[in-house]
């Protein structure tokens, strides 16, 4: 099928499918990441031995940043994927335009500190024997830990709230856009779809 000017148009099957992904994506990157920084990682000081804490922080999160960089990777094709087509500035409004754009941002650097948290988590378990680096939580070493571990933890503590703001952005602002498509439509977008039907 060709749409406006010969550009394809991509069923709607195609564009449900990359829309439910790409919000199941958010769903887990979001909840996850908000439990684990807030419920997970302060919840280790309820155990007495610190590396053990840190066996413990470790084994979570790197297991976590398996199911998170599939979020993440589904998050960033479906936008890229929406962003060739559907979400192209030819088809936005003055209002929604802005609001992809933040989109945009959001995903490029929720995916990118994703991915160094990601490296950063794997570094951290390397720096003892299983991972049982001494902290005092997920996010806070302790008196004990190693400065090299402790660097890194302290990398992986920023890039996590930084990962996390980004991922709260790109939740209010998906959910604004599609507020705005629904509520004010563009009458060319609006006549498009006739169109197809």
């Amino acid at each position: 099928m060709r749409g406006e000017k010969g550009t394809k148009v991509v069923s709607d099957t195609i564009q449900d499918v990359n829309q439910a992904l790409h919000n199941v994506g958010m769903a887990v990157w979001v909840g996850g990441t908000t439990f684990g920084r807030f419920a997970h990682n302060p919840s280790l000081r309820r155990i007495s031995s610190r590396s053990e804490r840190g066996a413990v922080a470790n084994a979570a999160w790197n297991g976590f940043n398996r199911i998170n960089a599939a979020s993440l990777a589904a998050v960033a094709t479906g936008h890229v994927a929406g962003r060739l087509t559907e979400l192209r500035d030819a088809n936005l409004s003055a209002r929604e335009r802005p609001l992809v754009r933040a989109m945009d941002v959001f995903t490029a650097v929720g995916a990118i500190t994703g991915a160094l948290s990601a490296v950063q988590g794997a570094r951290l378990a390397r720096q003892a024997p299983g991972g049982a680096v001494p902290v005092e939580t997920g996010s806070r070493p302790a008196a004990d830990t190693p400065a090299g571990a402790r660097r890194i933890q302290r990398s992986i503590d920023v890039l996590g709230a930084v990962n996390l703001l980004s991922g709260v952005g790109l939740v209010a602002s998906t959910g604004l856009f599609w507020r705005s498509a629904v509520s004010r439509p563009p009458l060319r977008r609006a006549l498009r779809r006739r169109a197809r039907r």
